[in-house]
């Protein structure tokens, strides 16, 4: 494996390498400070030494993360990184928008768990869904007022600009590819935590206030498909999402 393709495997964990390279993501082939403070951070999570060399150990591991990550399909479990989801007492998934652009941004890696970019990309945010364990404290995702202890951030980069009334999608609107992954990303989550699929186990920010009766401040992540004008509403939205998530888990 190359420095390259290693940092590309490194970049398709999650973890943060810049913006060089043919990517745009870092990957330049050149063992810089980003790239070896990420070696570091996977070694860590895979339990080999933290030495940041590439050495033939975690060119292994990485080849093998990278092979799950190429043979997982849609609509099938295994599209999250295994090395993602830490052992955890996790209640319930919030599903939310970054009302950013179509990439994740180092804010929105800082406020959840999981992104998934316009291409259906998953990018990993930089807190561990273990400091949401309840009682979620300092350095946890803070994504959800009032509401973060046992819950998984989970959003979609989009909507930037977006106004609900009336309805405009802004500069960054909603892909059908980011729609059809969030199943796929709440299916390996349920599946992994031993989340049923229900109205307040698995609901959008926007269904919080109304199904968990905690008051937000007028958020309204995912009231609108922007690829679908027909669809109105959180729960109608919300409906959806559940309605997939459960139909693969049956499936698996």
């Amino acid at each position: 494996m190359t420095v390259a393709a290693m940092q590309r495997a490194l970049i398709a964990r999650g973890y943060d390498l810049g913006t060089g390279g043919p990517s745009g993501r870092g990957d330049d082939g050149d063992v810089g400070p980003r790239t070896r403070t990420a070696l570091r951070a996977f070694q860590a999570s895979a339990g080999l030494p933290v030495t940041a060399r590439f050495d033939a150990a975690t060119e292994a591991a990485l080849a093998a993360g990278a092979a799950s990550v190429a043979q997982a399909e849609p609509g099938r479990a295994g599209v999250v990184d295994p090395s993602w989801m830490p052992a955890a007492k996790m209640d319930r998934i919030i599903v939310h928008w970054t009302a950013g652009a179509h990439r994740a941004s180092e804010l929105d890696r800082g406020h959840y768990h999981i992104l998934i970019e316009a291409d259906g990309r998953l990018v990993r945010g930089k807190p561990s869904i273990r400091a949401n364990q309840a009682p979620a404290g300092a350095g946890c995702a803070a994504h959800t007022l009032g509401c973060n202890s046992g819950s998984i951030g989970v959003s979609l980069c989009c909507m930037a600009g977006a106004v609900e009334n009336p309805f405009d999608a802004g500069s960054a609107p909603m892909t059908r590819a980011q729609w059809d992954r969030l199943p796929e990303v709440l299916a390996d989550l349920c599946r992994r935590y031993a989340i049923a699929v229900g109205p307040r186990t698995v609901l959008s920010h926007a269904e919080v206030q109304d199904t968990l009766g905690i008051r937000q401040r007028g958020k309204w992540d995912i009231a609108r498909l922007a690829f679908d004008p027909s669809v109105r509403g959180a729960k109608a939205c919300g409906d959806l999402f559940r309605a997939r998530t459960a139909a693969l888990l049956r499936a698996a």
